[in-house]
């Protein structure tokens, strides 16, 4: 067991007046299972990237054990995989490999097989196996999830648990709650580090929260009290000064005075205890606002129809033949594992061409709003982005500041912009997009927690009909209203 100690550290990057970290301290052990989570663009991966010594900081990071980041970059995967695992832990015995692996339900043979032929899930599990393999190093696991299906978060999650040492930064709840035994969170105003699960941490935070907006309200009555009775007491005080001249006893009028003076003066510095009590709370208070959407209603109740419909990929069918209605209100879910033609169903359905046996029919005038998978294509200023997709400017970055984007973010390159920040810019691009039927792949990779609750709550309130794929757990059992098995 030993500990992690950062001291005074600020950070920001060079040439930018945002400053991501302002002297911040915090102790950490290096056997806790710490679960890392915060809004998007607050820092995280920053962190990650500063304990692997990346950048300059003010003050010190103090750690007795070496660092190793996931993913770990393969440069060439046209390599074998045993050869790249080798690579990452030299001194592992090829039976740990396949132990390991075992653990995480890949087979043996996917050690001799070109690293570039693995799906992304594959990846994902081969590499964390390789590194957990590094006996005395502490990982810094930076959302492995984003290219695991249902099936293997859970298993990569059952995984995790059984390890100790590292770092996980993950939006999703579940995956985090299955794995961590304490979470470090970036708040608005510092860096904090508690005991438990996700569930157990978001509980506490609300808690407090609430406390202190209650403690706040109190104070502010109480400012505004003190306030009124200063003014009374100025003001007596000021009427019985005035009386002194000729009155008959003025020793007693000028007690007088004095007493009221005396007492202003101390409800004004009751006053500025109470000012400075409320100055140090809600610093840490996250704000969702809520969010609107104005779906289109549909003339019939049936919007679109798969029939015997299967993705077909070098003329062979990667699925089981499919068929299911799309009625107007349902909210349908594609679950599968990867690769198994989920993200290629919904483009057949955008009508883009992809090879597929059966038939797809959508009706008529259907307009269609589509949030993609990818987003490595987004560049450019959010005005011009505005309006190459005929959407109100105002409106876009008024989504934007819910979804808590920074005004300084409307000046940047979107191209700079973090992942979860440039997956935002998609989905409040759909949100202003007045729509019959909203396809969304994948919308939640990379997106901070409180998002991913705001957008829930949208869905709910506004129930607009969608068709999307989304292996967050928690999320597709908020808003689904049908699963269809891929």
């Amino acid at each position: 067991m030993s500990m992690m100690k950062a001291e005074h550290l600020t950070f920001s990057y060079p040439g930018s007046f945002d400053t991501i970290f302002d002297d911040v301290s915090f102790i950490i052990d290096t056997d806790w299972k710490l679960g890392f989570v915060g809004r998007n663009g607050r820092g995280k991966t920053t962190f990650l990237s500063l304990l692997m010594k990346k950048y300059e900081y003010s003050g010190r990071i103090l750690s007795s054990v070496e660092f190793e980041y996931f993913p770990y970059p393969v440069a060439d995967k046209s390599r074998m995989t045993e050869e790249i695992l080798t690579e990452i832990c030299p001194f592992a015995e090829e039976w740990e490999l396949i132990r390991e692996l075992s653990y995480l339900e890949v087979d043996a043979e996917t050690l001799y097989r070109a690293f570039e032929t693995l799906s992304e899930g594959e990846q994902t599990k081969v590499l964390l196996a390789a590194l957990f393999l590094n006996e005395g190093k502490f990982l810094l696991i930076d959302e492995p999830t984003n290219h695991l299906d249902g099936k293997g978060r859970e298993i990569t999650a059952a995984y995790l648990k059984k390890k100790k040492g590292f770092i996980l930064v993950s939006h999703d709840r579940r995956f985090l709650d299955s794995c961590v035994d304490h979470i470090l969170s970036i708040n608005k105003a510092d860096i904090c580090v508690e005991s438990g699960n996700f569930s157990s941490w978001l509980e506490n935070f609300n808690r407090q929260q609430e406390s202190e907006l209650a403690q706040n309200l109190h104070l502010k009555k109480d400012i505004n009290r003190l306030k009124q009775s200063a003014l009374r007491s100025s003001g007596w005080s000021d009427q019985v000064e005035s009386t002194k001249k000729g009155a008959y006893d003025s020793g007693f009028v000028g007690h007088k005075a004095a007493k009221m003076m005396k007492r202003a003066k101390a409800i004004e510095a009751r006053q500025q205890k109470s000012m400075e009590e409320k100055a140090k709370l809600l610093k840490n208070l996250e704000t969702a606002e809520t969010l609107k959407l104005m779906p289109l209603s549909y003339h019939t109740d049936i919007l679109a129809a798969f029939s015997e419909t299967a993705v077909c990929y070098g003329g062979r069918a990667v699925n089981e033949e499919t068929s299911f209605l799309v009625r107007r209100g349902e909210r349908i879910v594609l679950e599968g594992k990867n690769g198994s033609g989920k993200s290629s169903l919904l483009k057949i359905l955008l009508g883009m061409p992809v090879a597929h046996t059966g038939t797809v029919s959508v009706g008529s005038g259907l307009i269609i709003s589509y949030v993609p998978q990818d987003t490595s294509y987004l560049q450019g200023n959010l005005s011009d982005f505005a309006k190459e997709h005929g959407i109100s400017e105002p409106l876009f970055k008024a989504v934007l500041r819910k979804l808590d984007f920074g005004r300084v973010q409307f000046e940047k390159d979107m191209a700079d912009f973090s992942g979860g920040q440039k997956k935002k810019v998609l989905i409040a691009r759909s949100l202003c997009e007045r729509a019959h039927l909203y396809v969304w792949d994948e919308p939640l990779n990379y997106i901070d927690i409180y998002s991913r609750m705001q957008i829930e709550e949208l869905i709910l309130k506004f129930s607009p009909t969608m068709v999307f794929v989304e292996h967050d757990a928690a999320f597709r059992d908020a808003v689904a209203t049908k699963r269809v098995y891929i």
